[in-house]
């Protein structure tokens, strides 16, 4: 490759040069702009290095070895220790001492190259433009990595939206089964929404719960239409069965890796755990249960009750009320049950249907 090529090539790359001579800073200076460098920096004052790569953000450093205020080892150490995981500034040393303790120490601390002195005018030009073209070639990869990465992003998120309309469908489905208007699991997420917002939880986990509210009963999908659509009550061989709801919507949503479905898994599995441990399927208590399902226990209890059932009539708002506080502390969190009492019911639509 002909000089004027390699300079076609590099032209936009940044140099920094350390020398403590004058005379060496400015032949390099001439030798570089001979090939069409144009963004070269330099400096006579070693300590002033870090403070200049700092600034002017070099695609390549050359540095000289032996100067008066601080050596090139001293230099490189600081450059290289200030280097980011994900940098690949390439440090080219100027020196006349061509020993092999000295490269060895060099290239142990960092170094990517030796020049000469007296300079070769063609091989200095040869190594700039190698380890500057490695220089690229390594920032063009890791600029791919990154759109990459951004690319599979954006993908898993498409997958897993779409994963949560089919689970979401299928809640829904769930739910026409034994709710004509299937607006049980909107009232749920609204309810459970409002709760999280009052107790100060942050507005991005509020969302996330009133998004995976609707899936806390996909498990129901499971559940044999005989014993789910029962008019009376239902037999304990019956209500084991029913039990089961919890665990086979856990099952349903344990293979999804966004928050979003690890959410409505713990919920899913846990908004019949009680406060004092009796619930269901773990018999986990207190702060054991996932606070997102105890929030959603209250609240899907809340609509439950308050709306008819083939097997009992609507409760008012203030009976249902009543229930929560007298089970606050056995059933519910009595913080979100304190909180739920705390809400002016009689000015909100939340529970219409």
């Amino acid at each position: 490759m002909t000089a004027t090529r390699a300079s076609q090539t590099v032209r936009p790359a940044r140099l920094l040069i350390v020398d403590d001579q004058e005379q060496n800073i400015r032949m390099l200076e001439r030798i570089l702009a001979k090939a069409g460098y144009e963004h070269v920096t330099s400096t006579t004052n070693s300590t002033e290095a870090l403070a200049l790569k700092t600034r002017v953000k070099p695609d390549l450093i050359l540095l000289d070895l032996h100067m008066r205020e601080k050596d090139g080892f001293a230099v490189l150490e600081e450059i290289v220790a200030h280097n980011g995981a994900a940098e690949h500034v390439p440090v080219i040393m100027i020196t006349a001492d061509d020993s092999a303790d000295t490269k060895r120490h060099a290239l142990a601390l960092g170094a990517k190259d030796f020049v000469g002195k007296p300079f070769d005018s063609a091989e200095v030009l040869l190594r700039i433009r190698n380890h500057l073209e490695t220089r690229f070639l390594y920032q063009k990869l890791r600029d791919q990595n990154v759109e990459l990465e951004a690319k599979v992003v954006e993908r898993t998120k498409e997958l897993e939206q779409s994963q949560l309309e089919v689970l979401e469908r299928l809640a829904a489905a769930v739910e026409f089964r034994d709710d004509d208007t299937g607006n049980h699991t909107r009232r749920v997420a609204q309810v459970s929404a409002m709760l999280a917002q009052a107790i100060g939880l942050e507005n991005t986990t509020v969302e996330l719960i009133r998004r995976a509210a609707p899936l806390h009963d996909i498990g129901k999908v499971g559940i044999p239409d005989s014993i789910l659509l029962k008019a009376g009550p239902l037999t304990g061989e019956e209500f084991e069965i029913m039990k089961t709801h919890t665990v086979i919507g856990s099952r349903m949503l344990s293979k999804g890796r966004s928050e979003l479905v690890r959410f409505s898994q713990r919920i899913a599995r846990s908004h019949h755990e009680w406060w004092d441990g009796s619930g269901y399927p773990d018999r986990v208590s207190g702060q054991s249960i996932p606070l997102e399902a105890r929030i959603v226990a209250i609240a899907d209890f809340l609509d439950a009750l308050t709306h008819e059932r083939p097997y009992r009539p609507a409760w008012g708002i203030d009976e249902t009320l009543a229930e929560i506080k007298r089970r606050s502390g056995t059933h519910f969190d009595p913080i979100i049950a304190r909180t739920l009492a705390e809400i002016d019911w009689q000015s909100t639509s939340v529970l219409v249907a």
